[in-house]
């Protein structure tokens, strides 16, 4: 049967989705999870996963002075214009702006496998019986459709494809897993799977659809059933995608040639500019998976590529969401699942690459009540190890939640009705972050 020019994976895919924005039931036995009442700060969360992790040193925390076996090639930093911060040289154009980010450069966890140090970064949970869900799963249970949230997209969307580490719903379940767009948003047009499908005009969708109305027999022969009622408002929502707002939305060449230019024509210059359209709709969550950042291999290479990508990218988003307006509503997170080896591996095979290093590495955060022009933490000098103000990956999320004036210490609902916080605190006692809050 033809779905209107989409194959019918594409088509289930986004009936589902129309399911999803239908089900506004609550889920369980209790959704505002009975914390403190907070003033939100923030409205809206852009995270950008620098997926595979980042050297610190060849970012957020240079170490000019550690020597080549240390930095390579890239063993300058430059001031930037708010005295006393240094990023690698590499970072022009962050350079410039950083009085609206902040630094964590004592991020810990001592995880050196991807799947793990994932899980425990964007849960802030240790890896344990229960598969606990994301922050951005967190954020679409307290901030989506179940709290009154009516936008025309899904309240948690991944630019462009899931990071497959973990389940990033956990025992949420499926209604709290993100919507992947897939495509490339540096191409014309941005192909949206479920919503934008290519060669298919709107004209010829409405036609298809009446086509595919009249072949329903079985429905036609039964009116008022409801798993057909609840079928065909799913489908009307899906339409609606398809040939609505939301097709406006992803439509990138609706931004001016010289706004795109500025975040840079390629993948993750223009998922930046993606995801500034979308928390300018209100949707509450979207995480940017910016894939390339495993450098096991000839690292410096790849950082020639990748960092002048990021430094573009990032720099023109936190520039147009401040004039915007956006940024003192909207928290900027990036950072990965951990940083890369401070000493460089010279040696065949890997050339000059970094492995995995979970003891310290660094976080960048702006907006949503984060103060700008501040560093949080101190590493040694090779970035080895945090030697002052750990910060751990449940203080960061715990932070971010306060701002979104989520309780971090309310209860996070579950289908067994467990007792469990939104976010644990550390034995030791609370490591928010504070002093930039």
């Amino acid at each position: 049967m033809d779905f209107g020019g989409m194959s019918r994976r594409d088509f289930l895919k986004v009936s589902a989705l129309g399911t999803a924005a239908l089900s506004v039931a609550k889920p369980f036995e209790v959704i505002a999870g009975g914390g403190k009442k907070l003033d939100p700060k923030a409205k809206s969360v852009i995270q950008i996963w620098l997926w595979g992790g980042a050297s610190q040193i060849d970012t957020f925390d240079p170490k000019p002075d550690a020597g080549y076996d240390y930095c390579g090639p890239l063993n300058k930093a430059i001031g930037t214009n708010v005295d006393g911060i240094q990023l690698n040289a590499m970072l022009p154009k962050l350079a410039e702006h950083a009085e609206k980010y902040s630094l964590i450069r004592s991020m810990t966890h001592g995880i050196n496998g991807h799947e793990t140090a994932s899980y425990r970064v964007q849960t802030g949970r240790k890896p344990g019986r229960l598969v606990y869900p994301s922050f951005g799963a967190v954020v679409s249970l307290f901030k989506g459709y179940s709290q009154g949230y009516e936008g025309i997209v899904p309240p948690y969307i991944v630019l462009t494809q899931p990071q497959g580490r973990f389940s990033e719903a956990g025992f949420l379940g499926q209604k709290y897993k993100p919507f992947s767009t897939s495509g490339d948003p540096a191409k014309n047009p941005f192909i949206v799977e479920g919503i934008i499908a290519e060669g298919i005009t709107d004209e010829q969708q409405k036609k298809r659809r009446k086509l595919l109305a009249s072949l329903d027999t079985l429905g036609n022969a039964m009116p008022g059933n409801k798993q057909f009622e609840l079928f065909d408002k799913s489908e009307a929502e899906a339409y609606k995608l398809m040939l609505g707002d939301a097709k406006d939305l992803f439509d990138l060449k609706k931004e001016k040639e010289s706004v795109r230019k500025t975040y840079g024509m390629n993948t993750f210059g223009q998922s930046c500019l993606m995801a500034r359209r979308l928390v300018e709709q209100g949707v509450p969550y979207v995480t940017i998976n910016y894939k390339g950042w495993d450098t096991h291999k000839q690292h410096f290479d790849i950082m020639k590529r990748k960092l002048p990508e990021l430094d573009t990218g990032l720099s023109a988003l936190l520039e147009d969401l401040s004039q915007r307006g956006l940024l003192d509503s909207t928290i900027v997170w990036c950072g990965g699942e951990f940083g890369r080896g401070p000493k460089v591996k010279w040696d065949a095979p890997w050339n000059g690459g970094r492995g995995h290093f979970g003891n310290c590495f660094s976080t960048l955060v702006a907006g949503g009540g984060f103060k700008g022009g501040n560093i949080v933490g101190k590493s040694d000098k090779h970035a080895a190890n945090v030697e002052e103000r750990p910060v751990y990956p449940e203080d960061l999320i715990g932070s971010m939640c306060q701002l979104l004036g989520v309780d971090p210490d309310g209860k996070l609902p579950n289908p067994k009705n467990l007792d469990m916080k939104v976010m644990p605190s550390r034995e030791n006692g609370s490591g928010r972050l504070t002093e930039i809050m």
